[in-house]
């Protein structure tokens, strides 16, 4: 297996660099294939230059294969060359944006299932603000007001992205919504990367808050956790 990136939001610039640098070095250095998805940014047609800074940054980082794919709606999604791309890469990243359609976009897709060949073959999945959101079990959609079942890959988790600035805010009705589920709440500039002795460990310029079982845990730079 593979590993797993989840940010906060406010991706492609300052500290990020430090779990975006560490996601290329597990992916296989500055040779490895990144692809870019930034279906999340296509409802409000801003997926181009969503796509565009995020191969910019990360060629400022250092990588030298880094390309955006226009999976942008349900036809995209399971367009065949566009799996095949995915399959094939080692760094695949989810931009922020509309979370319930980036969920429901890429649910059963072909290029969905291609992710997650490619992590099942020791590839990265990274994610952003909605992009995070949808890799757990569970997401907060705030335009219904409601929780829907995400694309599963951290279990009994539930993002709570941009958590220094409003994220905060759902803490109170989704530990009601979801008691029993461990609710991550990552700052903006932050993320937290799976390393292989199975911990979280939280790189960039801020916290990583847990909130499980009635207790509420903060972990900045380096600290590092289990979830259950």
């Amino acid at each position: 297996m593979g590993y797993l990136l989840l940010e906060g939001g406010a991706e492609f610039g300052g500290r990020m660099s430090e779990p975006d640098l560490r996601a290329m070095e597990l992916a296989g250095g500055f040779d490895a294939p990144i692809c870019i998805i930034p279906t999340a940014a296509a409802p409000d047609n801003n997926h181009k230059r969503a796509g565009g800074n995020g191969v910019r940054w990360f060629q400022s980082l250092g990588a030298k294969n880094v390309f955006s794919l226009e999976v942008v709606d349900a036809l995209s999604a399971n367009d065949v060359k566009f799996a095949e791309q995915i399959r094939a890469s080692k760094l695949i990243y989810m931009l922020g944006g509309f979370t319930h359609y980036l969920g429901e976009t890429l649910k059963d897709s072909a290029c969905w299932n291609a992710a997650l060949e490619a992590y099942q073959n020791g590839a990265v999945i990274a994610g952003s603000s909605a992009g995070a959101m949808v890799m757990c079990e569970y997401y907060y959609d705030p335009s219904e007001r409601r929780v829907v079942r995400g694309l599963n890959l951290v279990l009994n988790a539930c993002v709570l992205p941009h958590h220094n600035t409003f994220g905060r805010s759902w803490a109170g009705q989704l530990t009601k919504l979801l008691p029993g589920v461990s609710l991550l709440g990552i700052d903006e500039r932050t993320g937290m990367l799976n390393e292989a002795d199975g911990k979280w460990e939280v790189h960039g310029g801020g916290e990583v808050t847990i909130y499980r079982g009635g207790s509420t845990v903060g972990f900045g730079r380096g600290g590092q956790f289990l979830l259950k």
